[in-house]
């Protein structure tokens, strides 16, 4: 046994096992000579050739939906005008002599809200292709190993919806971005809201600043003629104290009114897309009235037909209708199609694949199709809500317009003509010792309620035209560059009464 040193061996070769490779030689090198020779075989060649063709197909374009070409034609044409070169254009230099248009353009221009809004609707555009592209083909690689490599399977493989599944969904994705649309321009009309809203609150101010002022004026020589009538004993001194209470009263009412401008700047400020650090923007000189000569029948059909928000709507109907026929598709099967060509073998030995889905589940079908027609359902039952409303608010607003206009026209016309002539003949009848101090003031308080009455009616009338072009959406006033509406302040406009005591509304 201790002889025997070709035991080990010699068990070896009984069980058939390989003797391993003796250092020196040139058996571990084999490797990288097959693949020396490898690389310049014709199955390197065709392999070159199919990443070729995988490198080539990277670079494809689909054929784009006529929603498609129309959704981008849309948004380059409204990219020109508010994002040139995906940059904020020059804002316009507003100044005390700047119109309505102009700070409306500057708000639209330069409000968050509404540069938030058309990127959510580019951002809509860019989906429409996303849905109508197929999917990504596929770079497949196979290999059989034993001992060395015998066979090299690179290939291409491709998934293909059924036909019509693509463009269903692009006409959904086209329906969303319609939508995304409407919403960019409501959003431009709610920054005009918020610009008009402040713009009339301004003027209203200023408005009975000015009058308050102007009745301080006509106090003080209410107090001049009491103390002239004082002297020559005519009346006691307590006429003048009274015209002293009323002026006192009235510088308060005055400060407070001056007071409550800075909130109403800010306001203003926000409205314009002005941060805290910009600078305060120049106050108009003057305010611009509008005019309305339309019908009340054209502005409702006007309003049925431009309304964002409907508009909107039906957008989103004609979704839910493609969203029913493509869960309706549901029930065909998708293809995947594929070829593999083996480099190892002489000539090339060629592989096609294909793969079928299977639509086995009938529940689940049943159920996108249930899903997709309550979601049109819904769709029409909300588009319906909002014309009801849409007429229910066009009735109120209509009947506030046609009220503020008679009390504007009975206020110019008729009541503060004879109220002035009614303070007059009060003076006269105070210098002759008809009347009282009290009647004076007291027909001085008449006029001065009138007065802001006027003012309140014309603002009121104003606001209530900015809300009729926020419900039509699309027919703005010709005061301003963009449809937009304000609220009512203090209520809806009343009868004028006149009885306001000095600096009250």
């Amino acid at each position: 046994m201790a002889g025997d040193t070709n035991q080990p061996l010699a068990r070896s070769r009984q069980f058939g096992a390989k003797l391993p490779s003796v250092p020196g030689r040139c058996r571990p090198l084999q490797p990288l000579t097959s693949a020396c020779k490898f690389a310049t075989s014709p199955a390197a060649i065709t392999l070159a050739v199919w990443l070729f063709v995988a490198l080539l197909l990277t670079g494809c374009r689909g054929i784009p939906t006529s929603a498609e070409k129309a959704a981008r034609t849309q948004s380059q044409a409204v990219g020109e005008g508010y994002r040139p070169h995906g940059e904020k254009p020059t804002l316009p230099m507003l100044s005390a002599e700047s119109g309505l248009s102009n700070y409306l353009t500057f708000a639209m221009l330069n409000q968050p809200r509404v540069e938030a809004a058309y990127y959510d609707w580019t951002a809509s555009v860019e989906r429409i292709t996303q849905a109508r592209s197929l999917p990504d083909p596929q770079f497949t690689f196979q290999m059989d190993i034993q001992n060395v490599v015998t066979s090299l399977m690179p290939g291409l493989m491709g998934s293909i919806p059924w036909p019509e599944k693509l463009q269903l969904g692009a006409r959904i994705a086209a329906a969303e971005s319609g939508n995304r649309y409407f919403a960019f321009q409501a959003s431009v009309l709610a920054g005009a809201l918020d610009v008009k809203r402040a713009y009339y609150q301004l003027y209203f101010l200023a408005e009975k600043i000015r009058v308050s002022r102007q009745t301080l004026d006509l106090l003080g020589d209410l107090e001049k003629l009491a103390r002239s009538q004082n002297e020559v004993g005519k009346v006691t001194l307590q006429d003048v104290l009274r015209a002293q209470i009323e002026q006192d009263r009235l510088r308060a009412e005055i400060a407070n009114l001056e007071d409550s401008r800075q909130p109403l700047l800010a306001q203003f400020k926000a409205a314009l897309g002005l941060g805290a650090g910009d600078p305060d923007p120049p106050l108009p000189a003057r305010f611009e009235a509008t005019s309305f000569d339309l019908s009340a029948d054209q502005v409702f059909a006007t309003a049925l037909a431009q309304n964002a928000r409907l508009k909107g709507m039906e957008a989103d109907l004609r979704g839910a209708q493609a969203a029913i026929l493509l869960a309706r598709r549901s029930r065909l099967p998708d293809f995947s199609l594929g070829l593999m060509g083996d480099t190892k073998t002489s000539p090339t030995l060629y592989r096609p694949l294909g793969t079928v889905s299977l639509p086995i589940w009938r529940d689940k079908i049943a159920a996108q199709i249930a899903e997709a027609q309550a979601n049109k359902l819904s769709a029409a039952a909300r588009l319906s809500e909002a014309q009801i409303a849409l007429a229910v608010d066009f009735a109120e607003k209509t009947y506030l317009y046609r009220e503020t206009t008679r009390n504007l026209a009975l206020l110019n016309d008729q009541l503060l003509p004879k109220a002035r002539r009614s303070l007059e003949v009060a003076r006269s009848g105070y210098l002759g010792g008809q009347i009282d101090f009290f009647n004076l003031t007291d027909t001085e308080r008449t006029v001065l309620g009138f007065e802001l009455d006027r003012v309140e009616a014309a603002t009121q009338r104003e606001i209530v035209l900015a809300e009729l072009s926020l419900i039509i959406q699309g027919m703005p006033p010709t005061g301003g560059a963009m449809g937009a509406a304000t609220p009512r302040v203090n209520g809806g406009p009343s009868t004028p009464s006149g009885n306001r005591r000095p600096g009250g509304m």
